[in-house]
């Protein structure tokens, strides 16, 4: 029998492909790292223009309270002190998030925590309900009626493409609130964003390991699955079945690039357009990221569109039709002894960065059986 070429096949190089290929080219193990894509990182990808790293799959700004996953993409690169604290337009008005006593006091000219829960717990006592069916009667039983009006409805519903009232109650967990005057979005201990952008870190992760770009594995599978003893799949779990259990679902993004010759068009690195009159969701501004001082700007409107197989699959609908459909290919995909599935797409979920490269080390670990 002619003997493989590599060891393992990586399908993706994002995140979880580039972490696994980095701890298993360290333990001796030979790697061949592909994506489809005409670039390595996936979807923390930056593209540099005017001097400026521009997000280019939208915004990611790394967060964790794991000083074990702090110190490890510390390797690769050095994070600058950006907090997220974005803005919100809503209205004609613009306000703080997340919900603090900044924005209770946009809102309401509320100045203590005491007049602001007090406002917030009449609103839930008013229109809250005690077994919410939807996720309106969720967001109102949580926050109350002028948050939900305000921040979320509109924003949900350009989001998701229904009605918030055929949404199922489940997608908001909570909504925190804080009664302190504090913007910082995360609560996390480890935040920032890498000097240089993503691709700082992914290529520290992938120096010295083979990669190819513009390589669609379905297009030539057997002859790649031939080259390694076993895969490493991060693309969506249906396809690599061939959908024979069906179509699992997706919300879609669609980014719109703009460069503007001024220095700075919005004073801010995010603003929400929460009103249903502004089609996108959000303008990005990248330099302020990493505290750009370029003379020009680039900023990204973002549009939440309806999922097709010729577009880039971002939010899973974990709604039951799709669970249920997962659960089949979860199943086959035990069966796949050769075929080890990671990732957001693989394992049809929403991933922070932090937890794509935790769920990757401990998948190594789990392959290896020892500390990595």
């Amino acid at each position: 029998m002619k003997e493989k070429k590599y060891d393992y096949l990586i399908v993706g190089a994002g995140l979880f492909g580039s972490v696994f290929a980095h701890e298993m080219t360290k333990h001796n193990k030979k790697c061949l790292v592909i994506d489809k894509r005409e670039h390595l990182g996936g979807n923390v990808y930056c593209e540099q223009k005017e001097g400026i790293n521009v997000h280019k799959y939208g915004a990611h700004i790394f967060h964790t309270n794991n000083k074990r996953i702090w110190d490890y993409v510390n390797q690769f690169a050095t994070f600058n002190n950006y907090i997220n604290s974005p803005l919100s337009l809503s209205k004609g008005k613009l306000y703080n998030l997340p919900f603090n006593m900044n924005t209770f006091y946009q809102l309401w000219g509320t100045k203590t925590p005491q007049e602001a829960k007090e406002i917030i717990d009449g609103q839930i006592k008013e229109y809250g309900v005690k077994s919410p069916k939807n996720l309106e009667e969720q967001a109102l039983s949580l926050i109350g009626k002028d948050i939900y009006e305000t921040f979320i409805k509109e924003y949900t519903e350009k989001q998701w493409g229904t009605k918030a009232t055929d949404l199922p109650a489940f997608i908001i967990k909570r909504l925190p609130v804080r009664y302190t005057y504090n913007n910082n979005y995360f609560n996390d201990i480890y935040q920032g964003i890498p000097i240089g952008g993503y691709n700082t870190i992914i290529n520290g992760l992938l120096e010295g390991i083979e990669t190819k770009t513009n390589i669609d594995f379905f297009e030539d599978r057997v002859a790649l699955e031939s080259l390694a003893d076993k895969v490493v799949y991060t693309g969506k779990i249906d396809e690599f079945f061939d959908y024979k259990y069906g179509q699992l679902e997706y919300r879609s993004l669609r980014f719109e690039h703009e460069l503007h010759d001024v220095g700075n068009y919005q004073g801010n690195a995010v603003v929400n357009y929460n009103d249903s009159e502004y089609k996108f969701t959000r303008i990005i501004e990248h330099k302020h990221f990493e505290f750009g001082k370029q003379d020009k700007t680039i900023i990204t409107r973002e549009y939440p569109e309806s999922w097709d197989r010729g577009k880039e699959a971002y939010y899973p609908i974990n709604n039951d039709r799709n669970q249920d459909v997962f659960k089949k290919y979860k199943e086959e995909s035990k069966k796949s002894k050769h075929v080890i599935f990671g990732g957001r797409l693989a394992e049809y979920r929403y991933y922070d960065m932090h937890q794509i490269i935790a769920s990757s080390l401990t998948k190594v670990e789990e392959i290896l059986k020892i500390e990595v």
